[in-house]
């Protein structure tokens, strides 16, 4: 059986990259995207200009402004982000219709057989960073490998903008002096305890026994196996299912007033409406999560016989769970999110008046196109 040829996209600095191709004047400019220090939010991309600095993804935006004062700081535009990744997934698609999207900004390509269509495979990874570049603007990494594991290993080792194969005879050399956390499935726990045991490298890793790796680490000591030898039989998986929708909003300062909760609950059940539109998803079960000024962070969630894919809908069901099952009493908020889930293509069941609704919601949705996300509010956000 032929070795698979397998394509790991992974779009450089993606959320700061599109803010500067959309904007010259941001080219060669420290450029961070994330929240607000007022909210207490945490960068989500910084460009490379403004890695040099420190600064990197999931740090606080009031550590990021320290270690880099002179950069610019975007909001995060998640609607243009969405676009242009699909702009880019369309290019993709095009060489194959075994693709598998990862994320916003990296997705796997399987391209076995295709060669006599478009030539090698490193060919064809060329054509696609060209024309990623030509079309959108972006550079990408990118891996070329006989599986997954490997193809995203080697789009890691040139960034930005690199192109790295591995065949089939080179992955344990390839692996060799690699460390252990590199590993999918190795945590800094896992690392950890491979370091105890005098395991710094995928190399060293390869000494040890399977007996011994799955004695140790169980079911993930059998994975550890496979993967420190370069074999990783998982595949391009199309069509991937959604299986959650989600929003969160980290408030300025902590808070108590259950107003300011529901208002910002129905702001984050509208966007989360939003998206289960886009998609042409219902969801069954929603979620609330609560995170109080001491850190502690709960969850509460609720599966209805009615599935809805409706904002009112959505908030009234996610201010129950914050009605009935969170005592809030004197205890201030720092974080409130609401969750979508158990999604189907189908709602189970029609009701008149989701039907209503859902007329008056793609209306608004039309109003917004034309006059913006503030050409028209709900009462209860006012």
């Amino acid at each position: 059986m032929a070795a698979r040829k397998i394509i790991h996209v992974d779009l450089d600095a993606f959320f700061a990259s599109v803010e500067q191709t959309d904007n010259p004047q941001l080219k060669g400019r420290p450029v961070i995207v994330g929240g607000s220090i007022k909210r207490r939010g945490v960068v989500s991309t910084a460009s490379y200009e403004a890695r040099k600095f420190g600064v990197h993804s999931a740090q606080p935006i009031a550590q990021a402004r320290k270690l880099c004062p002179q950069g610019v700081f975007l909001k995060v535009r998640m609607d243009r982000y969405r676009e242009i990744s699909r702009r880019i997934l369309k290019i993709l698609s095009s060489y194959t219709p075994k693709l598998e999207p990862v994320s916003i900004d990296e997705a796997f390509l399987d391209i076995t057989g295709c060669e006599k269509l478009f030539g090698k495979a490193e060919d064809i990874a060329r054509e696609i960073k060209t024309r990623i570049k030509k079309e959108v603007g972006l550079s990408c990494s990118m891996g070329v490998a006989p599986n997954k594991f490997l193809a995203k290993m080697a789009s890691d080792m040139k960034k930005p903008d690199g192109l790295v194969m591995v065949r089939e005879d080179e992955k344990e050399s390839f692996l060799a002096n690699l460390p252990v956390g590199k590993i999918w499935g190795v945590g800094k726990v896992t690392e950890r305890k491979l370091q105890q045991m005098g395991i710094y490298t995928i190399g060293e890793l390869r000494e040890l026994s399977f007996s011994r790796l799955e004695h140790t680490f169980g079911k993930l000591g059998g994975r550890l196996y496979t993967l420190c030898r370069g074999i990783d039989d998982s595949p391009v998986i199309t069509n991937k299912e959604i299986k959650s929708i989600s929003g969160e909003t980290t408030f300025p300062h902590d808070i108590s007033e259950r107003k300011i909760l529901e208002k910002t609950l129905y702001q984050l059940s509208a966007n989360v409406a939003k998206r289960l539109g886009n998609e042409d998803l219902w969801a069954r079960s929603i979620q609330l999560k609560v995170r109080f000024s001491d850190f502690t962070t709960i969850t509460r969630s609720h599966t209805y016989e009615e599935a809805t894919k409706l904002a009112e809908s959505i908030w009234q069901r996610a201010k129950e769970l914050l009605d009935k099952r969170v005592n809030l009493s004197s205890r201030k908020v720092r974080l409130i999110g609401v969750a979508a889930f158990n999604l189907a293509g189908q709602k189970q069941t029609e009701l008149f008046t989701q039907h209503k609704v859902e007329k008056l919601e793609r209306a608004v949705v039309k109003i917004e196109r034309k006059f913006g996300a503030r050409g028209i509010r709900k009462g209860s956000t006012l």
